[in-house]
């Protein structure tokens, strides 16, 4: 039923449910709750194109619920949402990772505080063309030599990864700089968040990743789960190894079952949204998030992602509800 909206549009661990607060305003917007407790206004979410199926599919329930209230959800990568976000723009920001501390100082200064909430887990993905048949399994070593800095002008064949592997050019394809993605992928495979070479074919826009690797023999790409799962027809995923010698579990396919388990280490991740605690004072915004709260573990499902326990919900919703109380209060 969701499966088209993907066609419109920190390393792994456990995490602390603790909100992030600071004394917070941002711009008000008209909103009300009529005599029959129809809402109307405004919710404005920006943010991580790899979080945006799931908020997209939220939404379009949401509207049916209540449809005076006008739902919009851009998709300006993780960086470029948390900028929105930070200077009290937009109400809600998609993050597929979690808030830097650069972004809270911003935000801070800003007199912006919010509360961060967990919405589902997802398996960052590392594809190939669906003809490759020299890619079955990589390496977290290989993957490094293709992606630092120092690899750009340098590593450009495939067989100066393997010997074995053909002597063409690696043609690579990845998330723009402003993308959570990005951040991920740098530091769990470089070692260094936002730190990779420059010549590669990158866009926020995760369906012309999937674009390209899909048309491109000698492609090798990275994104969510969910825009593998959309697409594996015409792509294939490529096991990756952590080379850790004491799990003795060697090369390991992104699925619902190994990023849930934790198996497909370290490029499994949890998502976020993120509420700016002015807007909460709105009841639109409000129930939106409650409805979200309410309904990611089907809808994440159904957009190709991985729920979170059904207790981890229920968790959030207790946090976020404080959260709206302490300021209501302010």
């Amino acid at each position: 039923m969701y499966s088209n909206r993907l066609k419109i549009s920190t390393l792994y661990a456990a995490f602390i449910f603790g909100s992030a607060l600071t004394l917070g305003s941002c711009g008000s917007q008209n909103s009300k709750s009529g005599a029959n407790g129809e809402l109307s206004g405004s919710v404005q979410v920006d943010g991580s194109s790899t979080v945006y199926p799931v908020t997209e599919a939220v939404a379009e329930e949401f509207r049916r619920e209540a449809p005076d209230v006008r739902v919009t959800v851009g998709v300006s990568g993780t960086g470029g949402g948390m900028k929105k976000f930070s200077r009290g723009e937009i109400d809600i920001v998609d993050a597929s990772r979690a808030i830097n501390e650069a972004e809270s100082a911003v935000a801070k200064e800003n007199n912006i505080s919010f509360v961060e909430l967990p919405v589902a887990y997802d398996g960052l993905t590392v594809v190939v063309h669906s003809e490759n048949d020299w890619v079955e399994e990589i390496t977290l070593a290989e993957l490094k030599k293709i992606w630092e800095p120092a690899a750009q002008g340098t590593i450009t064949h495939w067989n100066q990864v393997r010997p074995e592997w053909p002597n063409e050019e690696i043609h690579l394809y990845g998330p723009g700089v402003e993308s959570g993605t990005y951040d991920y992928f740098t530091e769990a495979i470089v070692g260094e968040s936002h730190s990779s070479r420059g010549d590669y074919t990158a866009s926020e826009d995760d369906n012309v990743l999937v674009q390209g690797v899909s048309t491109d023999p000698y492609a090798l790409g990275f994104f969510g789960y969910a825009y593998y799962e959309e697409n594996q027809d015409k792509l294939k995923a490529v096991a990756v190894d952590d080379q850790n010698e004491s799990n003795g579990q060697g090369a390991i396919l992104p699925s619902r079952e190994t990023v849930k388990e934790g198996t497909y280490a370290p490029l499994s991740r949890p998502l976020f949204i993120y509420v700016n605690s002015n807007a909460t004072k709105r009841p639109e915004v409000v129930e939106f998030v409650n409805f979200y709260l309410d309904n990611a573990a089907t809808l994440s499902e159904e957009v190709g992602y991985i729920q979170l326990p059904e207790e981890n919900y229920q968790e959030q919703k207790k946090k976020f509800e404080q959260f709206v109380q302490e300021n209501s209060q302010q």
